[in-house]
């Protein structure tokens, strides 16, 4: 096609296109507007739940719990819409960075616009180096584009105008006329005509799978919400029939009847489990942004903790993407780029004549791999040409897969050539018989089983001063292969070992060759299982046959990217918790879908990092396990807070309650629950949340699936240990009612008791069968907190009378001391018979 025939849109048609079809965007990248973030905080049951309480409590005229309630709601919204804007602003600046403009043609003049404005029919004009703003065909010139981010693919392939009839619409075609949004032209100029934009192209319609793909509540957000509600629901009963049981059975007077009853609703309403759970989490996900992992789902930093598999996407994630010579071969010689030996004087032909053949400033990254091989193993020889400028140039072809230079030789006349491409289309040029032919195409393979990327090289002289029209005319001498490879990034091993030492399984899902995702695996040391899945072999696979299958594979090769979703999805219908990592536009469904998904923040794409539950703004392998530990941390701190919350209210219910039962005064009044509650939700938000990780959090297996901190077990053994201090506590108040003390005075020795057995309960709780790294800061200042409240209330005479208390003898710090002792002992003993021996450790992931 002639350039000067193609001349583009007009501007009005443009305009007119631009208002029918819509802005050249991807669909759900839109920024969530504050309100919508506010609205969708305080519709978290969690949150409504803590706003009733403290109106409820107003209402009753406990202000103080009600203020602090309050506080706490608009202290923990504040953190999640910080977090949540501090998210949004992190993602708007990489797409800020992302967001390419295009050079079009419009009237028949190049223009650059935003990448906002291309319509279909727009021309573009591609060059070395530009990001591809649409799916469009060519129509003149040729390109090498950079399509990992779309196939999983390194390797660019080239793009060629059409013969005749267009092919399938489809990437990863190697010599096919399409160009795709959000790919890089590698190498070469052409025009193109936009047939796709926005949503309709390959990108956008991976997008609209996305948006389909719904993210569904985690376990701990369900237990947890079904816990609060039934707790509430129990403590509203108890506290009404209590109320008409001391009114109607007991004799009190109705206000005395309705203290009881608030008192009682005020021990059993749970509001510490939504604080601790979204304290927690938003603290979690704090720390982590700390080591550089951004988190966008909050949900995702306590389903860290249970993954049990970790699908790896290798291009860009376990390998650096950037591509780097690994071996080169000539005649029998053989030299291997990692053995930090100097290049073999026979091979240096080889690396000369490769270096000729590429651009002096390339933009593909094989062409950098060469560049950089020459300038390290050539330095200080004469096989470097700085100043040689080509004088022609033959690009690769549809016909030859193949390019050569052309330099000016030291004789008129006489020229120089430098040929590299396709091993076999470099044999074809040098016109090697059969047998050659042969044992080349042996040493292809032979590499090609070590994952590397395969070039031929050969070199020339011709005679002449008319250029031939093909490099067919040329007379060529083969000089060997290059062999290139995306190399794994540096901190991937020792994060693959760590995550094989917690038991978990990594599963690498590639768009590359079976050979080349082989060696990486072998070089990260997964050392992989045999079998292999391949993108055919799925696709003929049932979802029955296919879990199966995945239970011994430990690759899947040539993977289309809707069947990354599926492979996520039937290991979850196998019982497999899921974390997927990736970087490209064909990992996004799949990031979305997994219970983690975890996106590449430099390198990776809009699409996946909005798909993404986390992303690593640093794009190291390594913040994963780190991640991992975080998840693992939070979740043994919740469970800790959690049976310290349950174990803390069994007291408080049984002095609230035994007033009623056995015809005694009133032991807790609201005011003394209120002061209770002051100590009681900063140690579950604060101090639990800052304990040490355990020593073995890395080296044991994922938690169970239905392990919830509200699993029977960590509830049942909160609750003994609160029996066994309610045992204690009413065992000093029967004594002292017997004994005939005052009011005040019992009042007085089970506040002092409870509060002092707090700490024990707390010490208790934090003390583990593991052995605990550091020290928590916390704990020293609770106990400071706990002595300056009982020097206030008991030491200022008008919140001693406020709280019903009195100024307690030797008799009534005896009786406390006794009642914390009896709790101490208790506590040990519950220990002891719940200290599980060490358990066998599973086999370790492979």
């Amino acid at each position: 096609m002639d350039a000067s025939s193609i001349t583009g849109l007009s501007a009005r048609e443009a305009a007119r296109r631009l208002a029918a079809d819509g802005p050249n965007a991807l669909p759900g990248t839109e920024v969530k507007p504050l309100a919508r973030i506010v609205f969708e905080v305080l519709a978290e049951p969690m949150f409504l739940m803590l706003l009733a309480a403290g109106g409820i409590y107003l209402l009753i005229g406990d202000t103080a719990e009600a203020l602090f309630l309050l506080l706490a709601v608009f202290a923990v919204i504040g953190l999640t819409l910080v977090q949540e804007r501090k998210s949004q602003r992190a993602l708007e600046a990489l797409r800020e960075l992302a967001a390419p403009r295009a050079l079009v043609l419009r009237d028949g003049q190049e223009r650059r616009i935003a990448s906002r404005e291309v319509v279909c029919g727009d021309v573009l004009v591609l060059h070395e180096g530009d990001r591809i703003v649409a799916d469009a065909v060519l129509l003149q010139g040729q390109v090498s584009t950079d399509e990992s981010l779309l196939t999983g693919e390194p390797a660019p392939q080239v793009r060629l105008p059409a013969a005749g009839e267009l092919p399938p619409f489809m990437p990863g075609q190697e010599g096919g006329p399409f160009v795709f949004a959000s790919t890089m032209v590698t190498q070469g100029v052409a025009l193109a005509r936009v047939e796709a934009t926005g949503g309709r192209t390959q990108v956008g319609r991976i997008g609209s799978a996305l948006a389909r793909t719904q993210v569904a509540d985690s376990a701990l957000q369900r237990d947890s919400r079904r816990v609060v509600r039934a707790m509430a629901a129990v403590g509203l009963a108890v506290a009404a029939a209590v109320v008409l049981l001391a009114w109607r059975w007991d004799g009190r007077p109705l206000l005395e009847s309705l203290l009881l009853g608030i008192g009682l609703a005020m021990s059993i309403l749970p509001e510490e489990i939504p604080v601790v759970l979204t304290v927690f989490l938003a603290l979690g996900a704090w720390r982590l942004s700390r080591q550089q992992v951004l988190t966008r789902r909050v949900q995702a930093v306590e389903a860290l903790g249970a993954i049990t598999v970790l699908a790896v996407d290798k291009t860009g994630t376990l390998t650096q993407n950037r591509m780097t010579v690994a071996q080169v071969r000539g005649g029998d010689a053989v030299f291997e780029a990692n053995a930090r030996a100097p290049l073999p004087e026979s091979l240096h032909e080889v690396a000369e004549f490769a270096l000729l053949a590429t651009p002096a400033d390339p933009f593909d990254p094989m062409e950098k791999a060469i560049r950089r091989f020459a300038a390290m193993h050539l330095r200080g020889t004469q096989h470097l040409h700085g100043d040689w400028t080509p004088e022609q140039q033959y690009p690769l072809s549809r016909e030859i897969l193949a390019m050569t230079h052309v330099f000016p030789a030291a004789r008129p006349a006489r020229h120089l050539l430098a040929t590299k491409g396709a091993p076999e289309a470099v044999a074809d040029l040098c016109h090697l018989d059969a047998a050659a032919r042969e044992q080349i195409q042996r040493q292809v393979q032979e590499m090609a089983r070590a994952g590397l990327r395969v070039l031929g090289v050969a070199r020339g002289e011709w005679d002449g001063e008319q250029w031939p029209s093909s490099q067919h005319e040329f007379t060529f001498r083969y000089l060997g292969l290059v062999g290139l490879v995306d190399p794994p990034r540096p901190e991937v091993p020792a994060a693959v070992a760590a995550c094989r030492a917690a038991g978990i399984r990594l599963l690498v899902l590639t768009g590359d060759h079976a050979g080349t995702a082989r060696a990486i695996a072998r070089e990260i040391g997964l050392n992989p299982r045999p079998d292999m899945l391949t993108g055919p072999q799925i696709a003929a696979m049932d979802d029955a046959a296919l879990q199966r299958a995945l239970a011994s594979v430990d690759i899947c090769a040539r993977v289309l990217p809707e069947q990354k979703l599926r492979l996520v999805r039937a290991l979850q219908a196998a019982g497999e918790r899921v974390g997927m990592t990736g970087d490209g536009v064909n990992d996004a469904p799949a990031l979305k879908a997994a219970e983690v998904g975890i996106a590449m923040g430099e390198r990776g794409t809009d699409v996946a990092r909005e798909a993404a539950a986390l992303v690593l703004l640093d794009d190291s392998f390594a913040s994963i396990t780190a991640a991992i530990r975080q998840g693992r941390h939070i979740d043994d701190n919740i469970r800790l807070a959690v049976r310290f919350i349950f174990a803390v209210h069994v007291p408080i219910i049984a002095l609230a309650l035994l007033p009623v039962l056995l015809h005694w005064p009133l032991l807790l009044l609201p005011a003394q629950i209120v002061l209770l509650e002051l100590i009681i939700d900063p140690a579950c938000s604060i101090l639990f949340e800052a304990e040490p990780e355990a020593a073995d959090v890395m080296a044991r297996p994922p938690r169970q699936a239905r392990a919830s901190p509200f699993a029977p077990r960590n509830v049942a053994i909160g609750g003994v240990q609160g029996l066994g201090f309610a045992g204690a506590l009413t065992a000093g108040c029967w004594w002292m009612v017997g004994a005939g003390w005052a009011d005040a005075a019992v009042r007085t020795a089970v506040f002092l008791g409870l509060l002092c057995g707090l700490l024990a309960l707390v010490a208790a709780a934090r003390t583990r069968a593991r052995a605990l790294r550091g020290h928590n800061p916390w704990l020293a200042r609770l106990a400071v907190a706990v002595a300056a409240m009982l020097l206030l209330v008991l030491g200022v005479p008008w919140l001693r009378a406020v709280m019903g208390f009195t100024v307690p003898g030797g008799a009534g710090l005896a009786v406390a001391a006794a009642m914390v002792a009896a709790t101490v002992l208790w506590l040990g003993l519950v220990r002891l018979a719940t200290s599980p021996g060490r358990p066998a450790r599973r086999p370790r992931s492979r």
